[in-house]
């Protein structure tokens, strides 16, 4: 790329003139009383934050496990309350970084969680974006504010993403602060927050000119039943059945590599397509010569119903199977024999990447039946009831984004193929979904939306393959320069602003996910339906897939 261009891409000459002064800045933000023009917005306050502070939030609900956040730019932080009802209020913050871009960048949200991902915000403006965050329309982790209440309910299917929603109110203050507009508008998401950006692209295909999605929600009430299935199907703790967590990560998963890991020619850790992966669990059960480290029958048949599609009263695909390989992340999450729970908490004792899951009222008791549901009765009748209420539409499942690409529109899609808390089969089936939806071949939805799977990634994040690519905040080693070559945020810029479409995504392995350990490997990830080959070496080249099935 030219100098130039490049420079133009950076946005560095773009500051506006009010900012331009050193002192004038921090003047600047403390002055600001944005009037957003709507009747339900109110300034709660505006601060400026200076760089290398690390910022305490002692007001964020403690599940949200979001105590402070350092800041790495000088920025102008607000914080807005949007009141969509007389029961319901959303709460919004936009950070406005001294060097803007002149981009726009909206934040998401993750499982049915009320938490602003400040470290996403840090992130934006790091990178030269206004970016805005909220909380959806509920604090905290849980889903009890849901109950009776479809105001609230409300807000986190869909309201939250409407006028005036904190995206639009983000965007109005960042026109009065810089006295300008942005220039282009993107969004990113991970989980819950893939969900939203697919949402809008669907309802709203003017608001954002590129999305990344990640690890896309969508299909969400099947999806809600897929991870409540999970309890009854390998049972609590104790009983002939339950696989205990360390069997799932050692055992399992050992065997799951061994009849795998090979089918892309090269054994190292990691199934590049678990679609190719057939495991069968035969071969690690107990025999009369056999009997330790080994599965007896009913945990044989448990480890075949988790491979295996969730199927319909009718007999069709409720939610597609759990990738093999996955076991790692959804032995501490979905197999626990436990009701899955959205709501989390910080574990000291932990990895600095993982939650931990504690007990908690889920979506079936506080939005499809009531508290008195118990999660140990779950059956595939209460997928079809939850899929039949569809709660404030939540559902998102579009058969056509041809809105949103006729106007313009670019979306970036991934997932990791080892994700324990959303299968990765589900994204290729929206694909799939949407590729015949709107009447194109692969080739031609190229165009506009392009998902890449990466192997060897939990959710979001994490896992032994080179899943750091500049995804978001959460992950220091994700923390990629931006530059279109190894950073997706910045793909997506250089896709809408320049028309360079990304062919691969690049992603990066540090050594023990540690950046003063250094790089391990690096691997440019194959977009769908290509999946990567072994050649040689570190040689690695993207081939054809299985033909696309029919839904």
């Amino acid at each position: 790329m030219k100098a130039s261009l490049w420079a133009n891409f950076l946005g560095v000459n773009l500051p506006s003139n009010i900012l331009d002064k050193e002192a004038e800045f921090p003047t600047s933000c403390q002055a600001f009383q944005p009037d957003t023009k709507t009747d339900n917005t109110f300034l709660e306050f505006t601060e400026y934050i200076p760089a290398g502070t690390n910022l305490s939030l002692p007001f964020n609900d403690a599940s949200c496990a979001r105590p402070s956040q350092f800041i790495s730019v000088d920025l102008c932080r607000i914080a807005l309350l949007l009141e969509t009802s007389n029961r319901s209020v959303v709460s919004t913050e936009v950070w406005l970084p001294r060097n803007w871009s002149g981009r726009f960048l909206g934040t998401g949200n993750g499982g049915i969680d009320g938490c602003i991902k400040y470290e996403d915000l840090e992130y934006g403006a790091v990178n030269g974006f206004a970016v805005v965050g909220s909380n959806n329309g509920h604090n905290g982790t849980a889903g009890d504010s849901f109950y009776q209440n479809a105001e609230v309910l409300r807000d986190f299917a869909w309201r939250a993403h409407v006028t005036p929603s904190p995206y639009m109110a983000g965007k109005e203050a960042t026109r009065l602060f810089y006295g300008r507009p942005h220039t282009k508008s993107y969004f990113s998401g991970c989980s819950f927050g893939g969900r939203q950006g697919v949402f809008s692209a669907e309802r709203f295909p003017a608001d954002f000119d590129g999305i990344i999605a990640g690890a896309p929600a969508v299909d969400f009430n099947n999806l809600v039943s897929w991870r409540a299935g999970f309890f009854p199907t390998t049972g609590s703790t104790g009983s002939i059945g339950f696989i205990e967590p360390y069997i799932w990560k050692g055992l399992i998963h050992a065997e799951v590599l061994k009849q795998c890991d090979m089918l892309d020619g090269v054994g190292d850790g990691i199934i590049e397509d678990p679609t190719l992966c057939n495991f069968s669990p035969e071969a690690v059960m107990c025999t009369k010569e056999r009997v330790n480290n080994c599965l007896n029958p009913d945990q044989a048949e448990v480890v075949r119903k988790v491979f295996s599609p969730m199927y319909g009263e009718d007999g069709r695909t409720v939610f597609p199977a759990m990738q093999p390989g996955s076991e790692l992340e959804a032995a501490e999450n979905l197999y626990t024999g436990k009701p899955f729970s959205y709501s989390k908490v910080c574990n000291p004792n932990r990895s600095k990447y993982k939650t931990l899951l504690t007990p908690s009222k889920d979506w079936f008791k506080y939005v499809v039946y009531d508290p008195s549901w118990n999660p140990a009765n779950f059956d595939i009748h209460d997928a079809k009831v939850a899929d039949s209420l569809n709660p404030e539409n939540i559902k998102t499942w579009p058969n056509s984004l041809s809105q949103y690409a006729q106007r313009g529109g670019k979306m970036i899609v991934f997932h990791g193929q080892q994700d324990g808390k959303i299968t990765s089969f589900n994204t290729e089936r929206f694909y799939n979904h949407l590729s015949q939806g709107m009447g194109t071949s692969p080739s031609e939805l190229d165009d506009f939306f392009r998902f890449f799977r990466i192997p060897g990634m939990s959710h979001c994040g994490s896992g032994p393959g080179a899943w750091a690519f500049g995804q978001g905040g959460k992950f220091e080693v994700a923390r990629a320069p931006f530059r279109p070559s190894e950073n997706i945020l910045a793909a997506l810029v250089a896709w809408v602003e320049l028309g360079l479409a990304p062919d691969t995504v690049r992603g990066t392995k540090y050594v023990n996910d540690s950046l003063e350990l250094g790089v391990a490997f690096r691997r440019d990830h194959c977009r769908y339906p290509l999946r990567s080959s072994y050649t040689r070496g570190d040689q690695w080249r993207c081939v054809s897939s299985e033909p696309l099935k029919k839904q």
